[in-house]
């Protein structure tokens, strides 16, 4: 059976162009992205299909899962200016998808389509989900998977080290979104397969804490919310695996905005009944 990589990130050539031509965030100036955050040189070249699938045989993956990442902010763009960068990326991808020999699947970005694997969504979604019901609805009924990612955060001020959005705003934002699913969300989309990207921000951590406030954490032993190991190591893996069980966890790499190699050799490095679980078993039945 096929490994996959469930977090990858690829912008299709017309896509690229798109936010070439733009003159506010999010836009491309040269090999720079430009977005509410600030300034990140990208590296285009990973974005050329045939350069990932060369990069899929050298960590020996055989199904990359590529999303469209909400990080770049393309979700708080006024209706129609968002819908059009969302539209390029989804029709190329789809042809990317079918000439890729059964190298590449796709989340469609912000709400179901033909022909996507699941969606993928901003964090946000989860904090009011009274206005998330209609997409929520739709995902149920299609029966298709959600993947929930970090949005664009706020701009780092100088006082605050480069690392700041990666290490506390991205985990509080998926700290929240899980929470809140938890709170309200899974009893009213009981059957919705949910994938929380990096660990949820570590937010299974604090649910020994939420035992102080009159929580009953034992909701959250819930057979359809997954997460997503991208960026972690063997630590939180562990910690994972002894509250929630081996197959709640799936392998994602973040591929191509951080080297894959870390957290690929972390999974790996518990043996090969652990790896097939989170790069095969996992994601096989999350997928079909």
């Amino acid at each position: 059976m096929a490994t996959h990589d469930l977090h990858q990130h690829l912008w299709p050539a017309r896509f690229v162009s798109a936010l070439r031509a733009r003159t506010t965030p999010p836009l491309l100036t040269g090999d720079e992205l430009v977005t509410h955050e600030g300034r990140f040189v990208v590296d285009l070249a990973a974005h050329e299909p045939e350069a990932r699938i060369r990069a899929l045989d050298e960590d020996a993956i055989d199904i990359a899962v590529l999303s469209l990442q909400t990080s770049l902010g393309i979700e708080a763009l006024d209706g129609r200016e968002g819908d059009e960068l969302h539209e390029i990326w989804a029709e190329d991808m789809l042809e990317l998808v079918g000439a890729s020999g059964g190298r590449f699947l796709a989340l469609a970005p912000g709400r179901p389509r033909t022909g996507f694997a699941g969606i993928c969504v901003g964090a946000s979604t989860f904090l009011d989900l009274e206005r998330a019901r209609p997409l929520f609805d739709a995902a149920a009924a299609s029966e298709c998977l959600v993947f929930v990612h970090p949005e664009v955060a706020s701009p780092r001020i100088a006082s605050q080290p480069d690392w700041w959005k990666w290490a506390i705003d991205y985990p509080n934002q998926m700290q929240a979104a899980y929470l809140s699913w938890l709170y309200s969300g899974r009893d009213r989309w009981p059957a919705l397969r949910i994938v929380f990207a990096i660990l949820a921000g570590g937010a299974p951590f604090q649910l020994e804490r939420l035992t102080h406030r009159g929580v009953d954490v034992r909701s959250s032993l819930d057979p359809n919310t997954y997460f997503d190991v991208a960026t972690y190591g063997r630590r939180a893996m562990e910690l994972l695996i002894e509250t929630f069980g081996v197959h709640r966890l799936v392998y994602g790499s973040d591929t191509p905005v951080v080297d894959p190699r870390p957290t690929l050799d972390a999974v790996r490095g518990f043996g090969n009944s652990v790896a097939y679980v989170l790069q095969t078993e996992t994601p096989t039945a999350l997928l079909t």
